[in-house]
């Protein structure tokens, strides 16, 4: 059966902070042609330096966020969120028009993204989708850490984390293609940051727009925010929600297994690195 390609029906727009910049950001989705891929373009800077094409190759930054950087220096920063939300609706050609360099927090997770997808409409456009199968194992590796990519008939990931703190100690989430939602067990699951480190981070430029309405908050032993968690193991959720926003990078949908422990943004790009280096590992179909 045939899988063809979507975009979005109409443009849509929205506003917000940057998590870590703390600026305010508008951001408008864009409908794009077919094989157009996923693009943004900076609407704050000169047009034959605005365009940064989401590519696992273009990523230059991993710490707490994953940013992607052109030939000309144009940053667009923090897109996991959205990236996911991207893959998670099925949408394989965007134009994403933004007026500053970090992408806005929201509420922390993918579904306000989601929202805003849905609230458009999505199109099935001519060209046929294309998709990686892998045909051979691979693992990267750093430390204790490590993920894993073999084949399968389906997407998949088996993705543990593991944290010195009461609440989250260690976690695990499978989340299987066939028998489990974006929407419904991926998308609502926030960001989640400690209250003894965020007086360093705002030191170092980081983390300045953070607060209880986009972030699960700890000190020493609980959560901080009143309404508490959205799933029980809402940060594995959320550690899931990232690795799938940055494996999308990949500029196709894997068709393989994952298993990731203890993964982050270096090792989720370093993985796609490795991948499309070993092209007796996957083909196109």
């Amino acid at each position: 059966m045939t899988i063809y390609q979507k975009t979005i029906n109409s443009p849509i727009s929205c506003s917000g902070i940057g998590i870590h910049s703390g600026d305010k950001v508008k951001m408008k989705l864009l409908p794009a042609k077919e094989n157009n891929g996923i693009i943004f373009k900076r609407t704050d800077i000169e047009e034959k330096k605005s365009i940064v094409k989401a590519n696992y190759i273009n990523v230059t930054e991993t710490n707490l966020g994953t940013t992607i950087t052109n030939e000309y220096g144009t940053k667009i920063a923090t897109i996991e969120h959205l990236m996911a939300a991207i893959w998670g609706c099925g949408i394989d050609n965007l134009i994403i028009e933004i007026d500053n360099q970090e992408i806005p927090i929201m509420d922390g997770s993918s579904e306000p993204f989601v929202f805003l997808i849905e609230c458009s409409g999505i199109s099935i456009q001519k060209e046929a989708r294309k998709s990686i199968f892998i045909t051979k194992k691979i693992t990267v590796e750093d430390g204790d850490k490590f993920v894993t990519i073999e084949p399968s008939s389906n997407f998949s990931v088996d993705l543990t984390i593991e944290f010195n703190h009461p609440k989250i100690g260690k976690q695990n989430f499978n989340y299987h293609s066939d028998f489990a939602s974006f929407k419904n067990d991926i998308c609502r699951a926030r960001t989640f940051g400690f209250k003894n480190e965020i007086e360093y981070l705002n030191k170092i430029g980081l983390a300045r727009g953070g607060s209880l309405d986009n972030a699960i908050l700890l000190d020493e032993s609980n959560i901080v925010n009143k309404e508490g968690l959205r799933y029980q193991n809402e940060f594995a959720r959320h550690k899931l929600l990232d690795f799938i926003g940055d494996i999308y990078l990949a500029n196709y949908n894997i068709t393989g297994h994952f298993i990731a422990y203890k993964s982050g943004h270096s090792l989720n790009n370093k993985l796609l690195r490795h991948l499309f280096a070993n092209k007796d590992c996957w083909h196109l179909i």
